[in-house]
Order: C-alpha cells, then sequence, then structure tokens
C-alpha cells in the first residue's frame, strides 16, 4: 500500500508523557479519507478535546508504537484491516477495552471475541463484471474464480495488498491451506493480466476491455459512481456489483472492517474511549456511509442510496481474527502459486 507520511491537525507529537488531564488525543492510523477529518473537527467541536493524527502504513505504525514503548503517545491505533489489528493485539500493543457501552451499537458478528479492537466500519470484497460481456448468472462464488471460463478475464491488484491478504486469509481458515492452494493457482492461470494497481484501476481496466471480472472492495464502486470525474463515472456505470457464496449452503461473502483500538500505554486514555464512543453514533456512522460508501457497523444505519441499490448480501460469520491468524500461511499461498 502506498504509504502515507503525513501529520494532520498537529505537525508534532510530544514525546514527553502526559496525563488523564490534557485535553487532547494522539491517533496512529492507516486510514487516508477525508472523512476522518471531518469526523475528527466535529468531535473537537463537541468535546473541546484536541485530535491529532499521524497517517502511515500499518506496519510502519506497529514499528513505531513498539520501538516508543511506554513512552509511545499513541492513544488510539486505527487500520482498515483486522489482521493488523490482531497483530497488533498479539505483540502486546494494545488493551482491552473495558467499557461495554463502546459495543451497544455495534453488530455482534463484527466486535473482537478477545476484546482488543473496535469496529467502525464495514466493507465486503466483492466480484464486479462487464455488463456487456458477462451474464450475472455465470458468477457463483469466490472458489468459482478458479473455473478454467474465466481463464485470461480475471482482473485483481498484487499480493502484496492487505485486502486481499485478508481475503486468502478467509479463505485458508474457511477450506483449509491445501484446497486454497489449489484455487490460487487456478485463479492465477485465470489472470487478464500481472497483477498491478489499485482497486479502482481494475474496474478501469473491465471498461477498457482489458478483463471481464475483478476482486475489489465494494466501496470503491460507490466512489467511481459518486465521481466528478468522467471516467471514474463510466467505469463505475460499465460494471455490475456481485456478492459471492450467496446460495443457501454457502458461507455468503468475505467482509473486513476498519477497526480502532486503545494502545497499551495510553496517555489520555478517557479521551480515547469518548472518541471511540462518539465514533459509533448514529451520527459518525451515517458521517461514514455517506461520504466512503462503506458500511455501519450499526445495523440500524443504512447505506448510502448507491450502495443500497446493489441489495443486502450474507457475511461470512467466520471470525474476523482469522484475518490476521491464517495471514502468514495466505502469504505463503501467493508465494507458492506466483501470484505476484
Amino acid at each position: 500500500m502506498k504509504k502515507y507520511l503525513l501529520i494532520t491537525f498537529t505537525l508534532i507529537l510530544s514525546s514527553c508523557s502526559q496525563n488523564e488531564n490534557s485535553n487532547e488525543i494522539n491517533i496512529y492510523s492507516q486510514r487516508h479519507y477525508n472523512v476522518d477529518e471531518l469526523q475528527y473537527a466535529n468531535f473537537e467541536k463537541k468535546t473541546g478535546i484536541k485530535v491529532n493524527v499521524v497517517k502511515a502504513n500499518a506496519d510502519e505504525l506497529i514499528q513505531r508504537m513498539k520501538n516508543e514503548g511506554e513512552n509511545s503517545p499513541a492513544d488510539l491505533f486505527i487500520t482498515v484491516d483486522v489482521g493488523k489489528l490482531w497483530q497488533a493485539s498479539e505483540m502486546g500493543l494494545l488493551q482491552k477495552f473495558e467499557d461495554r457501552d463502546i459495543t451497544k451499537n455495534i453488530s455482534s458478528e463484527l466486535l473482537d471475541k478477545n476484546g482488543y479492537w473496535i469496529p467502525v466500519t464495514y466493507r465486503s470484497r466483492i466480484i464486479v463484471y462487464s455488463k456487456e460481456r458477462v451474464s450475472k448468472d455465470e458468477l457463483s462464488t469466490y472458489e468459482d474464480l478458479a473455473n478454467k471460463k474465466w481463464k485470461g478475464r480475471l482482473l485483481v491488484r498484487s499480493s502484496s495488498n492487505s485486502y486481499n491478504q485478508a481475503l486468502m486469509s478467509s479463505i485458508v481458515a474457511n477450506l483449509g491451506s491445501d484446497l486454497t492452494t489449489q484455487w490460487s493457482d487456478a485463479v492465477v492461470s485465470n489472470f487478464a493480466r500481472d497483477p498491478k494497481g489499485s482497486d479502482r484501476d481494475q474496474v478501469k481496466a473491465i471498461a477498457a476491455g482489458q478483463g471481464d471480472i475483478a476482486i475489489v472492495n465494494s466501496y470503491y464502486i460507490g466512489l467511481l459512481l459518486s465521481s466528478e470525474k468522467e471516467e471514474e463515472l463510466n467505469a463505475g456505470k460499465s460494471i455490475g456489483v456481485f456478492f459471492p457464496n450467496q446460495g443457501n449452503n454457502e458461507r455468503g461473502a468475505h467482509v473486513n472492517v476498519s477497526g480502532i483500538a486503545i494502545a497499551k500505554n495510553s496517555p489520555n486514555r478517557n479521551n480515547a474511549i469518548e472518541l471511540i464512543k462518539y465514533l459509533t453514533t448514529d451520527e459518525a456512522q451515517k458521517t461514514y456511509v455517506n461520504n466512503t460508501y462503506e458500511y455501519s457497523v450499526n445495523p440500524n444505519i443504512m447505506p448510502d442510496e448507491i450502495v443500497q441499490a446493489w441489495g443486502k448480501f450474507k457475511k461470512d460469520p467466520l471470525d474476523l481474527n482469522m484475518l490476521g491468524i491464517k495471514r502468514e500461511e495466505a502469504i505463503r499461498i501467493f508465494d507458492k502459486t506466483g501470484w505476484k
């Protein structure tokens, strides 16, 4: 993932110790969406608590917290991948939350069973298809992407991308390593081109006739369909949206979350909890779905109208921590099967 080494709201996070009476929060965030700055600004207006944000990729932020140790100024760690939250918890960089009011507005199936992180939005890794060259009836499951009928027609980004690593981790958890390796080997043979670009680039490639189907995150389609750029809008209009594994005996579509966790050595823990509570309110959840086209973790908040048009879908009930637990095995399978 592209590295973001931007610091917003304040340039410097003090390395000196802070206390619970301070009027600020320090966030280490992988997210790079404008809506986040809007959320923090709204929170500041409501509470008077200053929000300081360091942005970088998840691995850099994890390493930073590890290196800083007890002197880390980080209060909250935010990522777009459960796997990285699980990794940080395994490294002893997070603390469990004890205030159950935090989770009262959140769907239970999206919660961390170990109590280290809170989901704030979720998305599905879906299949999109050319409306001109593919019939929706031809699509069914992730497993079916290994079918030879898709040879030279499948587009996807690289294996180094955390979204693909999370999907592969879920398949390992559901099918086991041997079947997943066979699946990945067949999928690679169906690639229309070597993996490259972003999720949006895969959709643009379908529109350009370079492939017929692609694996992408659901919210990118919302971003394309709401874009003011003609190329992106036309690309979004050229494809259909399909949620895999929706049959009666199927597990449901893979989902991943953007999540937030309290850093182990948080110097402003009470303020951090207040921000988590705010981000799960109806107001904040509506702000997310109407700006990023992600799904709300609050079951009472409807998706944006663009997203609603795709219909409801069944989610894979897999414990989301498996997206971290099975990550190393997923990466090994990528390497073994030549998924670049």
